[in-house]
This record gives structure tokens, sequence and C-alpha cells, in this order.
């Protein structure tokens, strides 16, 4: 059965029919305007997913269900986005929403919908369409504005047994540490994020005083510090070297926890992964309970961008 994936961020509402073998067969995208009430933005939501079965020739009553990543703090359970800063909702029913808008153009047939937090959904995405047969279980970091996270255990997506579960930018690298957007002190993600990796690069330029990073201050980002990487400027591959090892940090304790069969790592960091996979994976290979003895997690580049979210997305519909 074909499902659809959406994909709701901050600027854009991005969508996709989803076939069986995990092809998006049909796609679309609409601005998201998040200024706007949360019931504007669905029923937009529910145009688009008209709009694509549509174009698919596919009658929305055939559709299996309707699986939607969005950002913030999600009760999977009852389709609720308890809170996202993104997007500005609070308590907003939105699996509720959707089905019933949908079951307006679908001859008032009952439309599945399903809602996890977008980083779960991408790494369900990486998991699905990853040509590693046999795959279980693995877990998925974003390296962006913050640090997201996914994990798949056995196959199947978790969440943690409460909603705001399984943020594993929110664990503590370092005690009393850097000061997190979260509120707390020493959040992987204060120290692994693109903005983390930015503001070590500015700060350390500005020290040296002999950095081609030095006239990028103004605006520098992820891709001009893995670019001066890349050309041996000494100041940003000290400052690589660092991200690397608390990337390494977090990735350990991950493992620890979890034992996954793969991590991924994804976001515009990842434009660096050759300069970063042997580094990690040596790094974890050395620092994980049990050494070598104990099974030690592939790392590797999320492979399939914001096709990620989309299907995995939908392939919250084959999760019950």
């Amino acid at each position: 059965m074909k499902r659809v994936g959406i994909d709701l961020g901050g600027t854009y509402i991005k969508g996709g029919i989803v076939d069986e073998e995990n092809r998006i067969i049909a796609r679309g995208a609409t601005p998201t305007m998040a200024e706007r009430e949360a019931e504007e933005i669905i029923r937009d939501m529910s145009a688009l997913v008209k709009k694509l079965t549509e174009e698919a020739g596919i009658p929305l009553r055939d559709i299996a269900g309707i699986g939607i990543g969005s950002p913030g703090t999600i009760d999977a359970g009852s389709g609720i986005v308890l809170y996202s800063n993104n997007i500005r909702w609070d308590d907003v029913p939105l699996a509720e929403l959707l089905g019933k808008m949908l079951a307006e153009d679908a001859d008032g047939s009952v439309i599945k919908v399903r809602v996890s937090n977008d980083a779960n959904c991408a790494a369900l995405g990486e998991l699905v369409c990853d040509t590693d047969t046999g795959v279980q279980s693995a877990v998925l970091l974003t390296l962006g504005t913050g640090v997201g996270s996914g994990i798949i255990l056995n196959g199947k997506l978790y969440e943690g047994e409460q909603p705001g579960g399984a943020e594993l930018g929110h664990m503590v690298i370092c005690h009393g540490g850097r000061q997190c957007s979260c509120g707390r002190k020493g959040c992987l993600e204060a120290y692994v994020s693109a903005s983390a990796l930015v503001e070590d690069a500015k700060w350390a330029a500005q020290e040296a005083k002999d950095s081609s990073l030095l006239e990028l201050t103004d605006r520098l980002n992820g891709r001009n510090v893995i670019e001066a990487v890349r050309q041996k400027d000494p100041v940003a591959v000290k400052v690589f070297e660092q991200y690397l090892e608390y990337l390494g940090c977090g990735i350990v304790n991950i493992i620890n926890i979890f034992r996954p069969e793969i991590i991924y790592l994804g976001g515009g960091i990842c434009e660096g992964f050759d300069l970063m996979e042997e580094t990690l994976q040596t790094y974890v290979k050395e620092n994980c309970f049990g050494g070598e003895i104990a099974a030690v997690a592939q790392i590797k580049k999320a492979a399939h961008g914001n096709d990620a979210g989309i299907i995995g997305a939908a392939a919250l519909i084959e999760m019950e």
C-alpha cells in the first residue's frame, strides 16, 4: 500500500507519496508561513496531500495512512505536538485535525495519521533505505543548529516511555560546562552542533590572528570551517580535532547505552564526513566499554537528506 510522508518544517511543508519499496513516487512542497494559526497550516498540509494523490492518480481512500515528522516535543500516542519552537505550536492535536480534514476529501473514510519528531522520522528513513540488509538497530544524530536524534531498536522506533524522551543532544558530556539552549549546562548539543563548531572557530581565529577564518568571522558557517580544514588551516584543524573528540565522546555514550549496529550522522557538518569517519571510528573502538570484544557500531553518513524525513514519516504507518 502507498503511504504519504510529510516533513513539517519552519519554512516548508514537504510531502511525498512513498511506495512499497520506499521510493518517493510523487512529491511536493508548500510554504509553512509559521506565523499563522495552526489550523491554517494544517489546512495547507491537507491540500498538499490531496494534490499529491491527485497527481499520482491514487484515490485518497486507497492510501494506507499519513505519517508526519514535526519539530518539537511530540506525544506520538495521541498525535499531539506538545511544543514546537520552530512553528510556535503548543498542544496542537495535529493527527486529529488533519484526519478530520482529510476525511472531508475521502468520502468520510477514516484516514490513519501518525506523528513523530522529525529527527525520529529521519532516522527511520535512513534505516529503511539502507542497503545493509538485516540491520535492525540504529541511531541518527543530526548536527545542525542544534543536535537532533532518532533511535531505532529491533526495527521499531524508540521514543521513550513518555513524550520528550530520546533527546540524545541533551545528554551532559561535561558537568557544569557550556550553557545549552535547553537551560542546562554541558549538553552534547552545546559542543557538537554546527553552531558550536562555528563559535569555537570564531574564538580560535580571533585569538590566533593568523587564520584564514579571521576574515570570515562575520559570515562564518560550518561549510567555511570544513573547507578551512581541507586547506589545512592550523586553527581550523585544531578546532575540528577538538570537535571530533566531543562528538566521539557522545557517540561512545550512545553505543554503551544502546549498542546499535549503525550510528548515522547527518546535517551540514557531514559535508566533511570523509574528514571525520576514520577518526571517529578509531575513537569509539578505543573508548567503548568492552573495547573490540563488544560490538562497536559502524559510523555512516546519513545518505538520503530531506528524503529521509519523508520516507521515515511514511514508515510510521507500518510501525504498529
